[in-house]
């Protein structure tokens, strides 16, 4: 019987492994891709920590975890994306740049939200670029902890001198949002750029307010179903002005999602047009909580989005069922993976080998029609595409960097570096009742410099083996950095039809990645429209 049970043991082993890659094929591989490494931001102060409310205090260096920041775009009118958009943890700065070795010729411009109010217990997370007022000239949206976001309305002032930007609040008067993320996208069909902002913490929430004492100062309620997080907003483009007063009004209808679904603790979002009808439909990715793909049914001025879930397979795991997980969504990306034209959804979540070890989603498409009927016809594949582990992961990017038509992967990785590792206490949070989990006391105490939760993981690149398998190169292409992580983001800088990227380190210098593979196809990129002055902001 002893014999027997071995032999099952050893079977399920055979069976389940999956095929190693060979040093031969993963160099074979890394042959197709080159990149040289540059430094987006200089020094700064060696801050790793910010102040918080009294509740956060012994977690600091846990609410201290997020904050930097990248984003490509064209802001000065070159016709390439040849500016950054970082923002920097160390200093809590929002700067615009030119790429180095990019061409772009703007002078460095710091965003400060000037005539708004604005105090130290408030820091920015991200900044989103795009043509809020819709007059051909590219603005910037930066959202923030302790604060709702700030519109940085672009004007014809010459970029470097005063008035170049004029801040506007996104909704008047300001509130105390806690943003994680945003997305753009036409949620009603109307021709023009509204806005989705998931907030993380509780609306009304102080968090970075030495001061504050709120009831709204919790933790989450749950290690896999919490509904008291912050809420996500969903704000119609409403009227536009340009000009030298340039201005951009959005309003908020009554919200379209679910209590449940609003309140998710939301560490990233994604837009796609999965069903071809022109509105994007909306994920997710929750922390502590099921990440929701919601099926957009809008109409002008009424945003309306219908929950649809996975189907549960006979040897589907019930978290490997979309929209009934109890991972930690940290990163979401669309792509298409297997080449049918269907959009494909992949998620970072945590993926720490002896420490919290769940799985990385591959969502891929299971047909044409995907969205019927309340379902979602998704399966996870991350585990025989080599996908499922990448450690702590974060932000996460899918595009095609050799041009040959195949994609390929980059992640955000790491959480808080020190010496001393803290996963032991984390499992012991992990295992702790859930009428517990909302009160930060039960947490365990988290030392800058010290603990370290892991700090050391390194960003992955993930290309295709013929085989159909992704492997991790990164390695190998000199891109493993082992900084922590947080933001990543694309695009044809040189307009070379090389495919570059920019990584938002927290709490060190973030970089470029310039494209130098000599396999990229040089087939002229698609051109982006060259932001100009004169065209007429429009209104409804």
């Amino acid at each position: 019987m002893q014999v027997c049970s071995v032999l099952l043991l050893v079977a399920g082993w055979f069976i389940a492994s999956l095929p190693e890659t060979s040093d031969a094929a993963a160099a074979r591989l890394a042959r197709r891709f080159a990149f040289q490494r540059v430094p987006l931001n200089g020094t700064a102060s060696p801050r790793d920590v910010r102040q918080v409310a009294p509740a956060y205090r012994h977690i600091d260096h846990w609410i201290s975890s997020v904050g930097a920041a990248v984003a490509l775009a064209d802001v000065e009118g070159a016709g390439r994306p040849v500016d950054a958009c970082v923002v920097d943890p160390r200093d809590d700065s929002v700067t615009l740049a030119p790429v180095p070795g990019g061409g772009g010729r703007m002078p460095a411009v710091r965003l400060t939200p000037a005539g708004l109010p604005y105090d130290p217990t408030m820091a920015p997370m991200g900044c989103t670029p795009g043509d809020y007022n819709e007059d051909g000239l590219t603005d910037v949206l930066v959202y923030y902890w302790g604060r709702s976001p700030v519109l940085f309305m672009r004007t014809p002032v010459a970029l470097g001198r005063p008035g170049a930007f004029v801040p506007q609040e996104l909704v008047a008067p300001y509130r105390t949002w806690n943003t994680n993320a945003v997305s753009v996208g036409d949620v009603d069909g109307d021709g023009h750029p509204d806005l989705i902002v998931a907030n993380y913490f509780p609306d009304g929430a102080r968090v970075l307010d030495p001061h504050a004492r709120q009831s709204e100062l919790v933790m989450q309620r749950s290690m896999s179903a919490a509904y008291n997080g912050g809420r996500k907003h969903v704000l119609l483009w409403r009227s536009a002005r340009g000009g030298a007063r340039p201005s951009a009004a959005y309003t908020e209808p009554p919200s379209p999602l679910p209590d449940r679904t609003s309140k998710g603790w939301t560490l990233a979002t994604a837009v796609q047009d999965i069903d071809g009808d022109g509105l994007p439909e909306l994920y997710l990715a929750n922390d502590f909580g099921p990440d929701r793909l919601l099926h957009n049914r809008s109409t002008p001025g009424h945003p309306r989005f219908e929950e649809v879930k996975g189907v549960r397979h006979f040897t589907t795991p019930k978290s490997k069922v979309l929209g009934r997980d109890s991972f930690k969504g940290m990163g979401v990306a669309f792509g298409d993976l297997d080449g049918d034209g269907v959009p494909d959804i992949f998620v970072s979540n945590i993926t720490q080998e002896y420490g919290l070890l769940e799985s990385n989603f591959a969502w891929l498409s299971q047909g044409r029609r995907v969205l019927q009927g309340g379902t979602a016809r998704y399966d996870d594949h991350s585990e025989s595409l080599g996908l499922s582990r990448s450690g702590w992961a974060w932000d996460v990017k899918m595009g095609d960097f050799a041009g040959d038509g195949r994609t390929e992967i980059v992640q955000a990785t790491g959480f808080v570096k020190g010496r001393v590792n803290r996963w032991p206490q984390l499992q012991e949070l992990a295992m702790t009742n859930d009428d517990l989990l909302n009160r930060p006391g039960a947490w365990p105490d988290f030392r800058p410099g010290r603990d370290d939760v892991s700090g050391g993981d390194r960003d992955p690149f993930f290309a295709r083996l013929p085989d159909g398998r992704f492997v991790d190169i990164a390695g190998r292409l000199g891109v493993d950095d082992d900084s922590v992580s947080r933001g990543i983001a694309l695009a044809d800088v040189q307009h070379d039809g090389r495919l570059d990227y920019a990584v938002a380190n927290q709490w060190r210098r973030s970089f470029f990645y310039r494209n130098v593979g000599s396999s990229a196809r040089r087939a002229a990129a698609p051109r982006p429209p060259r932001p100009r002055e004169g065209r007429r902001a429009r209104g409804r």
